[in-house]
């Protein structure tokens, strides 16, 4: 039987880890993690001289220094969990293992010994495919009382840093001029050292609109220098917003960045029909995740814009996915139209919109992308889950947009990626004339960054397309 389910539901919403006691443990027990192999995994391993089970990363990397390394993770937070004592580990490097490849390690306790508190385990990694990678066995000595420590945060099995699908992206960047971009109403500390910081990675050229002599004060609280950064003043966060929309009117601004005000102040200005910067192209939030276990960048669609989108609402709302994707470098982006079942059925209105968007983009009414749909959110990021239920499809596991049916469902989805997978987010607001980086207040300086880096690349890449 698995670890005792209830003890990773209270794991996972209060991100502890708690031992299983000598006591506890019968043979048959077993925890297992699935996680994809990523590039920053790689690092430790492709420069091992020959003979020491590495290859070069196009070949894939032999499965058994990161194998061995899922199963401690395994070990020593699961079953035992912590306090548990690794005496050895007896394993056989059977394949490769090869980048973006969702591998899926076992462990299963074969027998105790009462009187050492022994606990001898078969391991197991195996591919997609079921295909074994690494097999072999583990002996350990098992806590005899209970410990109960913080999981700090990483989901387990992760091994690279929280947000490093994110150094990617802002590489990307290195080529391209900083975007000129007005800084709605950074009166706030977090606000300044997000646009500050991507500055100094030459993501944007900062306008900073806002009270004056907040702004300053802000500044000298956090010890932030703001020589050589133009400063408009505007008397309040409403009038921040109006004078941020003017200059992009007037092509003094290339994008937006909201600061510390409230969304609906930033986009009552931006959705003015009469001054502000509405397209025929309705306007909608993309969410870019760094999941840890998601072998690449995941985009969620619509999570903070659109409430209940009919169908010619998500019709833009996946084009501008879309158009951002290919920003990105993912020349057919691949999305997945999520509902709750893989079939059609009338008494699930979002299984026959999902059957008109595909039918929309096989007529060229969306383009750009490869559409599949309905797919539940398993089918639709597991390729084992669709596997599983029949489901022959270029889309069903390997997705690189998630199209929510509302706002609530694309929210709840994000945030608990974010909460209980470790996942990190950036986003933009697209379908204006500029895209508008549109940050929560509780978001970090690494959100902000990754944000400014999106929308340089989407502002660069929609030069490029119109150039002559």
């Amino acid at each position: 039987c698995p670890i005792v389910a209830d003890n990773l539901y209270h794991e996972a919403l209060m991100q502890y880890l708690e031992s299983k006691t000598f006591d506890q443990i019968t043979p048959g027990d077993s925890a297992e993690l699935t996680r994809a192999l990523r590039d920053d995994d790689i690092g430790p391993y492709v420069d091992m001289p020959e003979g020491s089970n590495a290859a070069a990363p196009d070949d894939g990397i032999a499965a058994g220094a990161w194998g061995s390394a899922l199963i401690s993770e395994l070990l020593s937070t699961e079953l035992p969990g912590p306090g548990t004592v690794c005496l050895t580990q007896s394993l056989r490097f059977l394949a490769p293992a090869r980048l973006g490849e969702m591998i899926t390690t076992r462990i299963t306790v074969r027998e105790t010994d009462p009187e050492t508190r022994h606990v001898m385990l078969d391991c197991l990694c195996t591919d997609s495919a079921d295909a074994a990678l690494v097999e072999g066995t583990a002996e350990v000595i098992a806590p005899d009382k209970p410990l109960r420590v913080p999981r700090s945060g990483r989901p387990s099995g992760q091994l690279s840093k929280p947000g490093a699908g994110f150094d990617a992206l802002i590489a990307a960047t290195q080529p391209l001029d900083p975007i000129v971009t007005a800084v709605v109403h950074p009166c706030d500390v977090a606000s300044l050292e997000g646009a500050l910081e991507a500055r100094d990675k030459a993501l944007i050229t900062p306008v900073l609109i806002g009270p004056a002599p907040r702004i300053k004060a802000a500044a000298s609280e956090a010890g932030l220098d703001l020589a050589g950064i133009e400063i408009v003043d505007a008397p309040h966060s409403h009038a921040a917003a109006d004078m941020a929309v003017s200059l992009v009117r007037t092509s003094k601004a290339e994008a937006l960045m909201k600061g510390a005000l409230h969304t609906d102040e930033v986009m009552s200005a931006v959705v003015n029909k009469a001054t502000g910067l509405r397209t025929e192209r309705r306007m909608s939030h993309v969410f870019v995740l760094d999941v840890p276990s998601y072998p690449k960048p995941l985009m969620i669609t619509d999570a903070a814009i659109n409430i209940f989108p009919d169908l010619l609402t998500k019709a833009d709302i996946l084009q501008n996915a879309i158009d951002l994707a290919q920003a990105l470098g993912v020349a057919a982006p691949k999305v997945a139209i999520l509902s709750a079942v893989e079939t059609i059925t009338p008494k699930i209105p979002s299984t026959v919109e999902a059957a008109g968007l595909c039918k929309m983009a096989e007529r060229g009414q969306i383009t750009g992308g490869i559409l599949d749909g309905p797919l539940a959110f398993d089918n639709a990021i597991s390729r084992a889950a669709a596997q599983a239920k029949g489901i022959t499809s270029d889309v069903a596991g390997d997705a690189d947009i998630l199209l929510a049916h509302d706002r609530e469902a694309g929210n709840m989805i994000s945030k608990q990626l974010q909460y209980l997978a470790g996942a990190e987010a950036a986003g933009l607001v697209l379908g204006a004339r500029v895209p508008i980086m549109l940050t929560s207040r509780a978001d970090g300086a690494l959100a902000r960054v990754a944000s400014a880096a999106l929308a340089q690349l989407f502002v660069r890449h929609q030069q490029a397309r119109i150039a002559p």
